[in-house]
This record gives C-alpha cells, sequence and structure tokens, in this order.
C-alpha cells in the first residue's frame, strides 16, 4: 500500500525514525544497516513495508530497495517474523544474508539472535532459489545509462528470467542494432533466452 515515503527526517534512533510527510509523522522501524546509511539531511526518502496483523499496523524503512527485497523474503519463511528479520538485517548486511543463504552457511544464519538451527535450515531451504532469481551472484552489473536497456531488463525479470541470464542476452542484442526500441530489444532477447 505505501511503498516509499519522502520527507524530512524529524526523530532518527536506532531502531526508529520519524519521517514527516505533508504533515502526518510515520513512524518507521529500521534495521542498524539503514540506521548506519542514513544521513543526517532533514529530507530522506525510505522504501516501506507495511504489514498489517489484527492488532497493529507496522510500517517498516529501507533505504536501499535490496534491502527491502531481502526482507520480504526472509519474512515469508514460516519462523521468521519481522522482528526476526529485522534482527537478521541488523546483524548481518543485506550482502552478507544474501551470500549465507545462497552460500547454505548455516552457521552465519544461526549466528543471529533468535533463530536456531532448524530456522536457519529452513531459512536456506526456502530462500536458495528466490535469492538467487532476485539477487544474481557472481557478477555485478555495471549501472547503466542506457534507460531503454534498464527497462528491458525489468521487462524480463517480470517475466520470470535472471536479471544476469537477461543482461548477456540484451548486451548482445544491442551490440548488434542499438537504435532497437524497447520492445524490439525485448521481443529479440526473448528469441534468445
Amino acid at each position: 500500500m505505501i511503498t516509499h515515503l519522502r520527507g524530512k527526517l524529524v526523530e532518527k534512533n536506532p531502531t526508529y525514525v520519524i519521517v514527516e510527510c505533508n504533515g502526518v509523522g510515520y513512524f518507521l522501524n529500521i534495521s542498524l544497516h539503514t540506521f548506519s546509511l542514513l544521513k543526517d539531511e532533514e529530507n530522506i526518502q525510505l522504501y516501506t513495508h507495511l504489514l498489517i496483523k489484527e492488532d497493529s499496523h507496522t510500517l517498516f524503512g529501507f533505504v536501499e530497495r535490496s534491502e527491502r527485497e531481502i526482507f520480504r523474503l526472509l519474512i515469508s519463511v514460516s519462523g521468521v517474523g519481522s522482528s526476526i528479520a529485522r534482527t537478521m538485517l541488523s546483524s548481518l548486511s543485506p550482502a552478507e544474508v544474501r551470500d549465507a543463504i545462497a552460500n547454505g552457511e548455516v552457521a552465519s544464519i544461526q549466528a543471529v539472535k533468535g533463530i536456531g538451527a532448524k530456522t536457519a535450515q529452513r531459512v536456506i531451504l526456502d530462500l536458495k532459489d528466490k535469492i538467487l532469481k532476485v539477487y544474481d551472484m557472481g557478477e555485478v552489473s555495471l549501472p547503466s545509462n542506457n534507460t531503454s536497456k534498464e527497462e528491458a531488463l525489468s521487462a524480463l525479470e517480470v517475466l520470470g528470467f535472471t536479471r544476469r541470464q537477461s543482461e548477456k542476452v540484451v548486451d548482445k542484442v544491442l551490440s548488434e542494432d542499438p537504435s532497437l526500441s524497447v520492445e524490439n530489444t525485448i521481443k529479440q532477447a526473448l528469441k534468445n533466452l
């Protein structure tokens, strides 16, 4: 429902921030990772996740979109609630969580307070394929100024292809004909995927 907030940073603590947007103050729970990335600027933007339960509506804030995606994956695992997911993202960086899950490092995940051996194994079992899909391992994609390339990659990700796999094909297609429209780039890439 609320995907991000941009407003004035009113209060900042290691576990929460209050952001005022057009006269409304939003209380956002944050991880230590987000706390460390938040600058002491007046105006900030945070990606959010709204968790609705019978007795509460809780808003979580993240400086990075990738941290929010990992948070969402973590809370999808049975036995991992929002507080454990936030603790995990406070103990480990999002990249460390991603790598621990992708490499099956039970000990790294189990080292987080509140996570036992069974829960750590369940996190790895449930998320290994999903985390590899969301965050391609091994290669870091270079930032691109080509917006049509980015749009094509986003569309291919929505269609279920991994970013790394798509990027190789899109780069090949665009190297052959850099003037292709986004639609034609996607069509050519689909033929080669």
